[in-house]
């Protein structure tokens, strides 16, 4: 690859240089991935019938701070299967990984017309959890940056408030009343602190079927800069109640026996009720606040692939809020508003 070509692709001149002494010629190629949600860009780069991923992001300085590194090593620590770091250049932004592939855990889902055959993959996602929730989370190095921030009650109710902005205000356009505004206050605030009491340990933040790779049929981990302390049911949640995916709750109540045995194995011997209180009031805070995410993305930079799953992960909070009277309010603002009028072809025209 040539200088000129690399700058074709939205790479400068010192990336290239990154890229020449990473392989000491320049005798490799370039090619974009696709991204994610964030603003990261990543690129396979692929020299002498090997291949490796580049991350391109802001320049980041101390590696020792920057919470993807920094977290990436007391993964390692605990044998969490995270990609390998090749080669870092902190004040470009740049980092050179190993190449996990295309397999994610969503695609394996599927590939397979039997969710039963795919199970063993979701059980070894659950072997992840375990390591992050148990083993990283007991060993507390002040050092690690997830031991530096956590989900408070601050945190789920801004969170809920941005799907209240981005879903309910700017996507299907309703005008709240001032009464509907107290409903939510008086919801968020409450499903905010109960979920704050809950106990906390290292929470991934975003653990769903797109984050977990299968490489050589071998679960990887990836996007875990934002992990912090939390409780163990938002990893269950994103994994369980994954949008991205279809679980059926004969593969939903599979998933979490599975990973219940393993963590009383590890010592956890929750009270079930209690549990599954935090547990199904965590689907109604993480799925909304999805909702909250899917509609940003289409708000701020008019990305419509994420539009889909607004009303299925809808549905999965209405589900949830059905065990929850205390909340008929909010519920009754879901059902009474066109979030199942909404057509997001609509909004791609």
């Amino acid at each position: 690859m040539t200088a000129n070509e690399a700058h074709k692709l939205g790479l400068s001149t010192k990336v290239f240089e990154f890229l020449s002494q990473a392989f000491e010629d320049h005798g490799f190629e370039v090619l974009p991935l696709a991204g994610d949600a964030s603003m990261r860009r990543y690129f396979r780069v692929i020299y002498a019938d090997q291949s490796y991923v580049l991350m391109v992001w802001e320049p980041f300085g101390s590696i020792a701070d920057y919470p993807f590194l920094n977290i990436l090593k007391h993964f390692e620590k605990h044998k969490i299967q995270v990609p390998e770091v090749l080669r870092i250049d902190p004040y470009l932004g740049l980092i050179l990984l190993e190449d996990l592939g295309d397999l994610t855990l969503e695609r394996k889902f599927w590939e397979n017309q039997d969710q039963t055959h795919v199970l063993p993959f979701y059980y070894q996602a659950i072997d992840e959890l375990i390591k992050i929730h148990f083993d990283a989370s007991d060993d507390h190095d002040p050092n690690c940056k997830a031991f530096q921030i956590q989900f408070d009650a601050s945190k789920f109710i801004w969170e809920m408030n941005y799907a209240r902005e981005n879903l309910l205000e700017k996507i299907l356009g309703v005008s709240l009343t001032e009464d509907q505004h107290k409903i939510l206050n008086k919801t968020f605030l409450d499903i905010g602190h109960r979920l704050d009491n809950a106990p906390k340990r290292i929470s991934h933040r975003d653990y769903h079927s797109r984050n977990v790779m299968v490489k050589l049929g071998k679960m990887r981990v990836i996007d875990f800069q934002d992990a912090r302390l939390g409780p163990v049911q938002y990893d269950l949640v994103s994994l369980i109640h994954d949008s991205y995916v279809r679980l059926d709750r004969e593969s939903e109540k599979a998933i979490l026996d599975d990973y219940l045995n393993k963590a009383r194995a590890q010592g956890l011997a929750p009270h079930k009720d209690e549990f599954m209180e935090i547990y199904y009031l965590q689907v109604v805070q993480r799925c909304f606040k999805a909702c909250g995410s899917f509609s940003s993305f289409y708000n701020n930079r008019k990305d419509t692939r994420y539009l889909k799953y607004i009303q299925p992960t809808v549905k999965k909070v209405l589900s949830a809020l059905d065990l929850f009277p205390e909340y008929r309010g909010f519920q009754r603002l879901l059902l009474d508003h066109p979030i199942f009028d909404f057509k997001p072809d609509q909004l791609c025209e």
